[in-house]
């Protein structure tokens, strides 16, 4: 068990990398046991055609919006819906352009998708969608950010100081490093659902 941080406190502290891998591997564990296989699926499918098509359409974030269990009854979601599907695809075809940029550093190619979203409605503040959207575009890369993975952050001492998609995905590929010290080659998408649970309601009973 890792000793507790002060929600306040935003400076990190040293903890030895094998109780965060011991804490991250049963979170990742217990995520996949209570979490069926199925989840995923229309993850994948919108993966797919996002990998076919180069960009990612409203059918797509519909999709994703509904993955991720978002509210859709917002004001950006009719916004959105005014676009015509050539300009929505033209913004994000830029997005998955940079997050599957294998010239730029997962962090780097994380801030700059992130900063390709910004034009559309409902994405210029907030990384949870945008994150969900940039994990399908570059599934081997990137990975979803929520306040659940953040919690898990703090949990590891790792505290999200500016809570920038960027600086999150620079997190995560120092946690799946972690992993590959410890024999385990970890997506982007394993840490996450690591952090998910363990900064779920059941790790803060």
């Amino acid at each position: 068990m890792l000793p507790a941080m002060d929600e306040q406190d935003e400076t990190p502290h040293a903890v030895d990398d094998s109780q965060v891998w011991e804490t991250l591997r049963a979170a990742h564990g217990a995520y996949l046991a209570a979490t069926s296989p199925a989840y995923d699926q229309v993850l994948k499918e919108v993966a797919d055609r996002i990998q076919a098509s180069g960009s990612i359409g409203k059918a797509d974030i519909g999709t994703l919006l509904f993955w991720k269990r978002l509210r859709a009854n917002t004001p950006w979601v009719n916004d959105l819906m005014t676009w015509q599907e050539p300009k929505v695809r033209a913004v994000t075809e830029k997005a998955v352009r940079a997050v599957t940029d294998v010239s730029l550093s997962v962090p780097q190619a994380a801030t700059a998708g992130r900063g390709e979203l910004k034009p559309l409605p409902g994405f210029r503040t907030g990384d949870a969608l945008a994150s969900a959207l940039l994990l399908a575009a570059a599934p081997e890369r990137m990975a979803v950010y929520d306040r659940r993975a953040r919690a898990g952050l703090n949990i590891l001492h790792r505290p999200l100081l500016r809570g920038r998609y960027g600086r999150y995905m620079e997190l995560v590929e120092e946690l799946r490093s972690i992993a590959k010290q410890h024999g385990n080659a970890w997506t982007a998408r394993d840490v996450d659902v690591a952090l998910y649970w363990l900064g779920g309601p059941k790790s803060q009973s």
